[in-house]
C-alpha cells in the first residue's frame, strides 16, 4: 500500500470524528468553526452543504463510499451537536422515569428516514444537551437501516440488543 496504509483501519465513525472535532467542534469556539456550523445549520438546500470544502474533504476522507446527498444531511445534523461523549443518543433520549424524547416521538423519530430524519434528530438533540457520541450518530445515520434501527429501540429502552456485537468500537466511544 501506499501512504494511507493506515486508512483502512480507521471507522468512518472515526473519521468523522475526527472532522468534526477540527472543523465543528465548538470548544474552543474560534470563528472558521462557528462560521461553518452556522452556514451548515442556515443551510436549505444540499448545493449549500456541499459547496463548503470541508464537507468535500469529509467525503474525500471517507474514500467516496456515500452518497453526497445523505452526506451533506449529516454534516448539517452534526453542525448542531455541541460535544462529544459516549453515549449514544437513543439510550440518552430514553433515559429515566420520565425520558427527554417521548415514546411517541421516538415511535416517529425511528420511523422517519432522508431529510425528515435529519430533521427529526436536530430537533432531538437539545433534549440531551446538544451532546451524543459523534461516531455512533454518524455511522447510524449513514446506514440508517432496519438493523440500526432495531438497535435503536433496545438502546431507547435501556437493554442489550438481541446481535450485542458494538457498532463502534470503545476506544471510538471514549475518545
Amino acid at each position: 500500500m501506499t501512504g494511507d496504509a493506515d486508512k483502512p483501519d480507521k471507522s468512518d465513525g472515526a473519521i468523522i470524528l475526527g472532522w468534526w472535532r477540527a472543523n465543528l467542534r465548538p470548544d474552543p469556539d474560534f470563528g472558521p468553526a462557528r462560521g461553518l456550523r452556522a452556514r451548515l445549520r442556515r443551510a436549505t438546500h444540499v448545493v449549500d452543504v456541499l459547496a463548503e470544502p470541508q464537507v468535500i474533504a469529509l467525503h474525500d476522507a471517507l474514500g467516496r463510499r456515500h452518497d453526497p446527498v445523505r452526506l451533506a444531511a449529516l454534516a448539517s445534523l452534526l453542525a448542531a451537536v455541541e460535544r462529544h461523549d459516549g453515549h449514544r443518543i437513543a439510550r440518552a433520549l430514553g433515559a429515566g422515569d420520565a425520558p427527554p424524547l417521548s415514546h411517541l416521538r421516538f415511535q416517529r423519530l425511528i420511523r422517519s428516514d432522508g431529510d425528515a430524519l435529519a430533521l427529526a434528530l436536530r430537533r432531538a438533540l437539545p433534549l440531551v444537551g446538544h451532546a451524543c457520541n459523534v461516531a455512533a450518530l454518524s455511522e447510524d445515520f449513514l446506514k440508517w437501516d432496519e438493523r440500526v434501527r432495531v438497535r435503536w429501540c433496545f438502546d431507547y429502552f435501556g437493554k442489550a440488543p438481541p446481535d450485542a456485537a458494538p457498532a463502534v468500537s470503545e476506544t471510538e466511544e471514549t475518545a
